[in-house]
């Protein structure tokens, strides 16, 4: 694609569509769908607002309620996005968190018109175990996920560059992972057009 045309499509009207608690109340899979996974307050609903340059699109993820569910996003009837529920840790009862989390993997494992995941890691902190968990089963289910940095506008460039070079040497050893790990931020832009380019491979258009 060009420059314009995934500019074009991220620029389109972007609505939220539903939230749902299990797979049978998830809308059709009609359209290709890009989700955003990850730990929870890792910045998820934050991407999602400035890849398709808006402050509140996803901040229904946000109000009570619906941060237990999985939201949809249609991108101008070409590309659903896909806010995930946090896993691992929340401020929440342990049973309710495995509930979420369970939603999680029964999502990514299950869902026939899911193109990529975007396993958010906060560049603060790396790759955790809670997050090989996950990439193991994607791997498991040959789910294809690409591994995007989040909050790079909070760590110095040296301190980013370690991370990266960690995450890459861990990627090589899980098969369903995308070779190119993209760095963002959602304050400074950082690395956003990028990930625009790539996730708008998968519209329909």
């Amino acid at each position: 694609m060009t420059s314009i045309s995934y500019n074009t499509i991220f620029a389109k009207p972007c609505e939220f569509v539903m939230g749902g608690a299990d797979l049978e109340s998830l809308p059709p899979t009609e359209l290709n769908e890009i989700a955003f996974a990850g730990r929870s307050n890792v910045g998820k609903s934050s991407l999602v607002n400035a890849l398709t340059g808006r402050r509140t699109l996803a901040k229904a993820s946000n109000t009570p309620g619906r941060t237990r569910q999985i939201n949809f996003f249609n991108l101008a009837s070409v590309l659903m996005l896909v806010d995930l529920p946090g896993y691992g840790y929340a401020k929440a009862p342990k049973k309710e968190v495995a509930a979420w989390t369970k939603l999680v993997k029964d999502y990514l494992s299950g869902r026939p018109n899911l193109r990529r995941v975007c396993l958010l890691i906060d560049s603060r902190h790396g790759i955790k175990e809670v997050d090989r968990e996950i990439m193991s089963m994607l791997d498991k289910t040959a789910v294809n996920y690409q591994i995007v940095l989040t909050k790079t506008d909070k760590i110095k460039p040296t301190a980013l560059k370690e991370i990266t070079e960690a995450a890459y040497l861990i990627i090589k050893k899980h098969p369903a992972a995308h070779p190119q790990i993209i760095a963002t931020s959602s304050e400074s832009k950082e690395g956003i057009e990028l990930l625009r380019e790539q996730l708008a491979e998968f519209a329909v258009v």
